[in-house]
């Protein structure tokens, strides 16, 4: 491995992304955020965090003191899931283990943040069949592709609009995943909302044909999310409550760009949480995956939406928010974002293969490469092996 080529890093010290900063109850010391990543390291069955290398994985990424850590998504119960190599937050077995991963982040002296992650029909059908459990999404039959819409029919279990009572078993299963992430010593929860998973494919017009209070209108299809946040909230308290947006994203063939009320769309449910959060139920944040990055399997600059952005959130939602999407590569977009004081970065694909990013970002080092290949393979190879940066100067990287 090497260093990124072509890569003029900048010293970012001296800007306010290294001024501190209050989330819920978390001081933080600066404003460089671990986003949540997806690893596919958990164990099967029973989605158990790695008991070998989970724990030195956050370790490894908390060790400078006051960073906020948003742990890798983990689902709130079984029907949530569907991926076997993701961990869940439901049973005492995946929690004794998250207990020692949040202990270590606390001995570091950061914070730790848990995302809570509902596949919706971005799940497998036919891996949700051989457990016995259902293939949700907000509508019947609206597939993502081809692909899934065969994996359905040949495991007999087809895309199945939720009912009422399962919008509420949802929700009683957020509830019951946030207080138990609470009880386990996480900091608080992060809603994902994101990336064409299930809260996002209820959002969505392409995904969402409802016909009831769910679907239709702007404000039905924003009803689950925001119910959602206020059952969470009632729960754990709004301070220890994030929640996660794509308003540009298309992975999971959401609309993007390409819907007309896209951002009407996102701006009500900013508005929704906004209107929370001056009666007294403010959220921690609100964390927005930029344009800039439409897919997550994309390399950066691909699939760039260049006819939008993020800032109409700053004008409706008023606390702070955490901004992630190709930045590490753009120290100098970075610097513009953070004059805004209520801004933090999540730096997300680099700190994988940089384990002290923060020191890098703030002193305006190399950045190590990453390997695409090993973001999802269950080794302990691009995992636990990517060095410091005093460690790759020792090792020749140039």
């Amino acid at each position: 491995m090497s260093f990124v080529q072509d890569f003029k890093p900048i010293a970012l010290a001296d800007t306010k992304l290294f001024k501190p900063i209050k989330i819920g109850n978390n001081e933080l010391a600066h404003r460089v955020v671990m986003p949540p990543l997806t690893r596919m390291r958990a164990t099967h069955p029973g989605n158990v965090p790695n008991k070998d290398w989970a724990v030195e994985y956050y370790d490894q990424r908390s060790k400078r003191p006051g960073t906020l850590i948003i742990t890798e998504g983990a689902f709130p119960s079984a029907q949530s899931g569907g991926y076997d190599n993701v961990p869940g937050i439901w049973s005492p077995a995946q929690l004794e283990q998250w207990k020692k991963i949040f202990a270590k982040i606390h001995e570091n002296k950061s914070f730790v943040w848990v995302q809570l992650w509902v596949l919706g029909r971005q799940s497998f059908a036919d891996t949700l069949a051989r457990d016995g459990l259902r293939y949700d999404s907000a509508s019947d039959g609206v597939y993502m592709d081809e692909e899934q819409r065969e994996r359905a029919v040949k495991s007999n279990n087809p895309q199945h609009g939720l009912t009422k009572a399962e919008i509420k078993q949802y929700i009683s299963e957020y509830v019951d995943a946030a207080k138990k992430s609470i009880e386990a010593g996480a900091d608080g929860v992060e809603i994902h909302s994101a990336n064409g998973y299930l809260l996002n494919q209820f959002l969505d017009p392409i995904s969402n044909k409802r016909t009831d209070e769910y679907g239709g209108s702007i404000e039905n299809r924003a009803r689950f999310v925001l119910e959602v946040v206020d059952a969470v909230t009632e729960a754990i308290g709004c301070d220890k409550v994030g929640i996660r947006l794509s308003p540009y994203g298309t992975f999971g063939t959401m609309s993007g760009g390409s819907e007309p009320l896209i951002v009407a769309q996102f701006a009500y449910v900013l508005g929704e949480l906004e209107k929370r959060g001056k009666a007294g139920k403010r959220l921690s944040f609100v964390h927005l995956v930029e344009p800039r990055v439409t897919n997550p399997f994309y390399t950066e600059g691909q699939g760039e939406y260049t006819e939008g952005t993020n800032d109409f959130a700053y004008s409706v939602w008023k606390g702070p928010i955490i901004r992630a999407g190709n930045l590490a590569l753009h120290p100098e977009v970075v610097k513009k974002m953070v004059e805004d004081d209520r801004t933090l970065i999540g730096y997300g694909r680099f700190f994988i293969s940089n384990p002290d990013i923060v020191d890098r970002v703030e002193k305006g080092l190399p950045l190590n490469k990453y390997n695409r290949d090993t973001f999802y393979a269950m080794t302990a190879n691009g995992y636990l092996d990517y060095p410091t940066y005093d460690e790759a100067v020792k090792l020749g990287y140039k």
